[in-house]
């Protein structure tokens, strides 16, 4: 099967196969407590800031409540956009684990500013209102499109100023750094992130992700959270022997690019149908739009892919870091056939 479904659907690269045979062997300590784990998290800080702290969780959803709970206490809410991944895709974990509310806040494109932060922010001070504790952000967003390093700084500034923190949800973070040809640091640490959800099996691993702790207030403490969390791995190794792969050479990179570069062939292609219309920037490696529905359910009879929604028409398209050429050919020839037969 090939999908356009989500990059979650995309095998395991090669070179992240390799590295877990490799961590396959002999005995090792538990827990992180081994040279596969030491070695993913001199790569880590090689590539963001050698101060920083990175525990390695099994999943994304671990990764952001762990991260949130983190930063937070049960009294406070969380700032996210309406279509952030914590409020539609992780069955209320991050609530759970926190305590927290979530307030929600609507955008056309993802994307929060501090001025429509600002205005969601009441009864601050007021004992009987849920207080400020942290904005979630994703980059990539939910909608595939991405925030810039002045974008975000303006975010942490605003919620330093108010005494908030800021976890950024990094799942897709290699495709926004290699759309805006810009470094993972110069997205994170030097905008004043706090923590940060690091992913990988969106970007070529098998399992795992990386909760990286940037603010020194947490580092020490990150670690006891993790454990309350359920989020330690007992076979650490065959976790973080995938990061040191990833971070070999710039697989990330690799990876990355090749998923944009599709994603973009693909655009090429579509935007040439007049049936088709774009709904969002496509900045990344997701493409959403809108064609008519009759014929979006007859192309998932043949390809995988969601309805972002179906009311309107409007379909997600997700590229990995192996789509092929020929994915895509076979996705516009279908389509091109469809759309003919209805003319």
């Amino acid at each position: 099967m090939r999908s356009f479904g989500s990059d979650n659907h995309s095998g395991v690269h090669p070179l992240i196969m390799e590295a877990l045979i490799n961590a396959n062997k002999d005995h090792a300590l538990g827990y992180g407590e081994d040279q596969w784990t030491e070695e993913a998290v001199e790569k880590i800080r090689e590539a963001f800031t050698p101060d920083c702290e990175p525990l390695f969780v099994f999943n994304g959803t671990g990764c952001n409540a762990t991260g949130l709970q983190l930063l937070t206490r049960p009294y406070q809410t969380i700032y996210c956009a309406a279509t952030a991944h914590i409020q539609c895709d992780e069955c209320g974990a991050p609530t759970k684990e926190t305590g927290c509310s979530l307030t929600l806040i609507p955008t056309d494109d993802g994307k929060l500013t501090p001025e429509l932060i600002e205005k969601v922010m009441t009864g601050v001070g007021e004992q009987h209102h849920a207080q400020p504790g942290a904005i979630y952000l994703t980059n990539a967003t939910e909608l595939g499109t991405i925030y810039t390093p002045t974008e975000i700084k303006k975010i942490t500034d605003f919620a330093h100023k108010h005494d908030m923190y800021v976890h950024m949800d990094g799942a897709r973070i290699c495709n926004a750094a290699v759309a805006l040809g810009v470094s993972l640091r110069e997205l994170t640490v030097d905008c004043g992130i706090d923590t940060l959800a690091f992913g990988g099996t969106k970007n070529g691993l098998l399992i795992g992700e990386c909760l990286i702790v940037f603010n020194k207030l947490f580092t020490k403490q990150a670690k006891y959270v993790r454990k309350q969390s359920a989020q330690l791995a007992s076979k650490m190794r065959f976790i973080s022997c995938q990061f040191t792969a990833m971070f070999t050479n710039d697989l990330w990179k690799v990876c990355a690019t090749q998923a944009n570069e599709k994603a973009q062939m693909l655009y090429s292609k579509l935007k040439q149908f007049p049936d088709v219309h774009f709904t969002q920037e496509h900045d990344s490696n997701q493409l959403f739009l809108t064609i008519p529905i009759p014929i979006a359910k007859k192309m998932q009879e043949k390809f995988h892919f969601f309805f972002w929604n179906e009311a309107k028409g409007e379909i997600r398209l997700v590229t990995s870091f192996d789509t092929t050429d020929e994915d895509i050919d076979c996705f516009i020839s279908e389509l091109s056939r469809q759309l003919t037969s209805t003319k």
